[in-house]
């Protein structure tokens, strides 16, 4: 399936996150409660425009895998996997 996101819209798709440190230490399914979390850009929308009506591009590109707000995205399901939905203004960081 594709996806084509209006405006500044990304589609996420959620990466499962290490449940131990690099040492060993296991960490507790509380510590996932509150923080962001990481994904996959599958889409990118074409960007939101401004006051003059100049498209302003978005500065993720599909592949980038990013650090997002746990809350801010909305969550969908296609075909039994699930998938976010939000603005660019919901991801926090670009990790390299």
């Amino acid at each position: 399936m594709n996806f084509k996101p209006l405006s500044n819209h990304v589609f996420i798709e959620p990466l499962k996150e290490e449940k131990a440190t690099k040492s060993g230490i296991v960490l507790p399914e509380t510590m996932e409660k509150e923080k962001p979390m990481l994904g996959k850009v599958l889409a990118v929308g074409p960007g939101k425009r401004d006051d003059k009506g100049d498209l302003m591009p978005l500065s993720v590109k599909v592949g980038d895998k990013v650090l997002f707000k746990k809350y801010g995205p909305d969550e969908i399901e296609v075909d039994s996997k699930k998938y976010l939905v939000g603005s660019e203004e919901d991801i926090l960081a670009i990790i390299e």
